[in-house]
């Protein structure tokens, strides 16, 4: 006689049910070490807060996200918090000394930072990246153009600006998130004719 096993393994939308008051596990951990990050603290308050962000941000979006679930690459999302982390860190400072100490004048730009792909997901995340990096504010998204505006604090290589927040963060997003990007004519980065005047 022979004996079929079934299988009885849950499924990833079965587990991720199960988990009932934690949807979206990896999410809920991201946005807990990111806030004890930020509040540079582990006082009992900003564990409270953590753990109270944990909870209920994923369960107030999980009804938007239902497909980045099942595509999120957990270890390609950490790691793209901790890069998110070093450079809002780094990008303190180097705005505290703008203000603070005896450099010289700022430099104040608008950038076009064009886009590789359509997807919102991605883009509204860089988006909102670059807006929690002190010295850079994403004003819009321009799908007509598909570019992202951005306003630069103090930027002298535009260039190497624009090219740095896609490497850092659009491309790992695409590859957190598994999204290819679209074959579009002429993507190369450029700033704004317009700056700022101090």
């Amino acid at each position: 006689m022979t004996t079929h096993l079934s299988n009885t393994s849950p499924s990833k939308s079965q587990l991720s049910k199960s988990c009932g008051w934690l949807p979206l596990p990896w999410l809920s951990l991201l946005l807990a070490l990111t806030w004890l990050a930020l509040s540079q603290s582990i006082a009992v308050f900003h564990l409270l807060a953590a753990a109270l962000i944990a909870i209920v941000i994923p369960l107030l979006i999980r009804p938007l996200l239902p497909e980045v679930a099942n595509r999120l690459r957990p270890l390609l999302a950490f790691k793209l918090m901790l890069v998110v982390i070093y450079d809002i860190i780094m990008s303190n400072i180097t705005v505290a000394k703008i203000v603070l100490g005896p450099m010289d004048r700022p430099q104040p730009m608008w950038l076009d930072v064009p886009l590789a792909c359509c997807d919102e997901t991605v883009n509204s995340l860089f988006a909102m990246i670059i807006t929690m990096t002190p010295g850079t504010v994403s004003s819009t998204i321009d799908e007509t153009r598909r570019v992202i505006v951005v306003h630069a604090l103090d930027c002298d290589d535009p260039i190497g600006a624009i090219e740095g927040m896609k490497q850092r963060y659009e491309t790992a997003l695409m590859a957190m998130l598994m999204i290819e990007p679209d074959v579009l004519p002429d993507q190369s980065p450029k700033p704004l004719e317009t700056e700022l005047q101090p």
